[in-house]
């Protein structure tokens, strides 16, 4: 599996991406127009946060399907696994959910990823085959536009302490649920993605860039032509297992009313999928 590398000024870019987004699920951009420092700023004042034990007074809501807030140590397992997973995370949408004592950084990175991802959106959906863009409901880049379901979740992986549970990763195996997810390059290796052929591969998280990968709801609604891939964080070994591991990533998010299927809007699927994560008490 080759996951490419794209160049966002390159004017082959779209296709390319396109391309690498339906063979794989998965693609990453260089020179693309989020600031790296933005990106460094976010990171360093969520690892703040994390640090500090105010942070259980943001705890998130299980009755609330917008899930926003905090989610503590080992709040989450993945679809078909009973370990939970090595993490603890901050959904956050919008201004109303950030903690006090926090800049305005993390707004800003979200509003730029998000005006990012509309672009990318664009560009899947040029790609398509003209019956598949004929049967969406409405244009991709359109589902998200005025989207309170879009979030960036703020996630840590603390060292492996060796004292885990039998099976327990940093993330195990799973595909997202949204339209598409972006991934500002983490602080540290670990994400890798299944292949068809069940192999698994290391994606780039080289310093700058910007990894990118389908979702459940754009395989949906694209009836299989971009999948959502498996993928996963695995736990470090040697002096790696000891350091702390940190990434942002966004998910697009249509509308709760949006159609995706004959069977489903964004909000129906996503209270499916929450209830079958355990963050969804109420579905």
């Amino acid at each position: 599996m080759y996951v490419k590398t794209i160049d966002y000024r390159s004017t082959q870019a779209a296709e390319d991406f396109s391309d690498s987004l339906r063979e794989t699920g998965f693609s990453v951009l260089t020179n693309h127009p989020i600031s790296q420092d933005l990106v460094e700023t976010v990171y360093q004042d969520w690892q703040e946060f994390f640090k500090n034990e105010s942070k259980f007074n943001y705890l998130f809501n299980p009755n609330e399907i917008r899930q926003r807030g905090y989610f503590p140590f080992k709040s989450e397992n993945a679809k078909g696994y009973s370990p939970k997973d090595l993490k603890e995370f901050y959904h956050y949408s919008n201004e109303k959910y950030l903690p006090k004592k926090m800049g305005n950084s993390t707004q800003l990175l979200l509003e730029e990823m998000s005006r990012l991802g509309q672009e990318i959106l664009n560009w899947v959906e040029k790609a398509l085959p003209l019956d598949l863009a004929r049967g969406l409901s409405m244009p991709l880049h359109q589902m998200i536009q005025k989207s309170d379901m879009t979030l960036i979740r703020i996630l840590h992986y603390p060292p492996i302490l060796n004292k885990e549970e039998e099976g327990a990763v940093r993330a195990a195996a799973h595909e997202d649920i949204d339209l598409l997810t972006i991934l500002p390059a983490a602080t540290a290796p670990g994400l890798q993605v299944l292949d068809s052929k069940g192999k698994w591969h290391e994606v780039s998280c080289d310093y700058g860039t910007l990894i990118f990968n389908a979702g459940d709801m754009l395989q949906m609604t694209t009836k299989g032509y971009y999948k959502s891939t498996t993928h996963r964080v695995v736990n470090p070994a040697g002096e790696a297992a000891h350091k702390a591991r940190y990434s942002l990533p966004l998910f697009l998010h249509p509308r709760s009313e949006v159609c995706l299927s004959e069977a489903h809007t964004a909000g129906s699927y996503l209270a499916e999928r929450l209830a079958e994560l355990g963050l969804n008490q109420a579905a």
